[in-house]
């Protein structure tokens, strides 16, 4: 039997609801103003976040003097004229350079950094620390500190403007997050099911492919969002490795390189729906990704800690 120790001038709803009704009033209070705070502040960074996108997407079916007006006016006629002729002033052989380039980019960066991030984080050996802090000390320093080596090497090795040459350079430079994202979600994988997969018989690679790889399947689609937003954005090494270097060498500039390229040409005379069209172009995907992968990032982002 146990004895309720009751204290002088308690009641039971003081015990029960935490506090006298005065302190639970005064937390209630407190607890309605950050949620205004908070919530107000999300409001207003969407829609520092919105207005932009909004002035972008509208000013593709505008003119030139629509443009210099009314910022967020609609337009008086809706036509996809900007458009189509963004696209023939190059926008559409961008946007296929930056495909083939991230076709091949994204997937390898997920599989030698997923596998890299696997062996780090099952596997003790002699200097395993040694190795993850080699890769993640990459993300600390800036790409623009390792661009005139980098331009130099590529040279040698006779791949700058080539398709293969920046895919390897995008592979090495999305390394060092992938193993420090996947590590610590391979870290957060039951060791049991690994030790069930070897009392089995299975081998090491097939325990990676075909066991540990699909458990983690919400980090590499998190991960996974995350270099394709980076690549596709990326503007400085493209603009250093993808340069023709002869008369005859093809351009093979990407959507960053070409939207700038796009500015170029117009000289003097002012276009800017081809512009707004274009950079639109180049949103439009990015933000399908995004809107159809939320709930993935999300569940990838909190899953290694409710594990």
């Amino acid at each position: 039997m146990t004895t309720v120790i009751k204290a002088p001038g308690e009641s039971s709803a003081e015990r029960a609801g935490g506090g006298s009704p005065k302190e639970r009033g005064s937390r209630g209070s407190e607890g309605t103003v950050l949620n205004v705070f908070s919530h107000g502040f999300l409001a207003l960074w969407a829609v520092l976040i919105v207005l932009p996108l909004v002035w972008l997407a509208l000013g593709s079916f505008k003119t030139d003097a629509q443009i210099g007006g009314s910022a967020l006016s609609w337009p008086s006629n809706w036509h996809f004229d900007a458009f189509s002729r963004a696209w023939d002033k190059g926008i559409g052989d961008y946007f296929a350079h930056t495909l083939i380039v991230m076709a091949f980019s994204v997937p390898l960066t997920m599989l030698f950094g997923s596998m890299a991030a696997y062996v780090l984080a099952r596997y003790p050996f002699p200097g395993n620390r040694l190795v993850y802090y080699f890769f993640v000390s990459g993300a600390m320093f800036p790409v623009f500190l390792a661009l005139v080596p980098l331009f130099f090497m590529v040279k040698r090795l006779d791949m700058l403007n080539t398709y293969h040459g920046l895919v390897l350079v995008y592979v090495a430079y999305s390394m060092p997050f992938t193993v420090f994202f996947m590590h610590s979600f391979f870290r957060t994988l039951p060791t049991a099911v690994h030790e069930a997969a070897v009392i089995d018989g299975a081998s090491d690679t097939r325990i990676f492919f075909q066991v540990m790889l699909p458990m983690a399947k919400p980090g590499l689609i998190s991960v996974g969002i995350f270099n394709v937003l980076g690549q596709w954005n990326q503007y400085i090494l493209p603009s250093v490795l993808m340069q023709p270097q002869t008369g005859s060498d093809p351009e093979r500039y990407l959507l960053t390189q070409g939207l700038i390229q796009l500015q170029y040409q117009m000289g003097y005379e002012t276009d800017l729906p081809v512009l707004f069209a274009g950079v639109t172009i180049a949103m439009i995907p990015m933000l399908v990704v995004y809107l159809s992968f939320q709930r993935q990032i999300q569940a990838g982002l909190t899953s290694a800690t409710l594990k």
